[in-house]
């Protein structure tokens, strides 16, 4: 709703633009913003842990494997210096798991202590060979499946 006052044709088209609406439409706008932003940042309070670096005792009877990503996009994991496919991986799991605990006196033996897998990923594979490595371990029955990674320059042990 302008108003035009002064000298001129009053017949013509008005030729001023009229910056009430647009004012009005920033300020509903700027108020919107103000009260949903603080909503959106909100997070759920979580502690993470600490990163340090603390030396791997490695036990023979645990599993040592290495993932990277070969040519063509394929992913090669190497159970120690052997290079194993998907199926392979999962058999060889399998039965290093069941000598282990038929070695331990059977799955009803005290003081059982079943072995690890340890997993040793290039920077450059992607995830999903890395991914697809664990779910195969934990697949065959690896309760736990750790990753090897190299600490950062400087970082003490401890």
């Amino acid at each position: 709703m302008a108003m035009s006052v002064g000298p001129g044709d009053s017949d013509g088209p008005m030729s001023d633009i009229n910056t009430t609406p647009l004012v009005d439409v920033m300020l509903v706008l700027l108020i919107i913003f103000l009260i949903t932003v603080p909503v959106v940042i909100q997070t759920v309070p979580v502690q993470l842990p600490k990163v340090r670096y603390e030396a791997t005792t490695t036990k023979p009877e645990n599993v040592s494997l290495s993932v990277r990503a070969g040519p063509g996009g394929e992913c090669e994991v190497y159970w120690g210096q052997t290079r194993v496919n998907a199926g392979d991986l999962l058999n060889r799991a399998v039965e290093k798991l069941k000598l282990e605990i038929e070695k331990q006196g059977g799955i009803n033996a005290p003081g059982l202590e079943l072995p690890e897998a340890h997993i040793r990923g290039d920077i450059n594979t992607p995830y999903r060979c890395i991914g697809g490595a664990v779910f195969t371990m934990q697949r065959a029955g690896f309760a736990r499946v750790g990753f090897i990674s190299e600490p950062t320059p400087g970082q003490q042990a401890g």
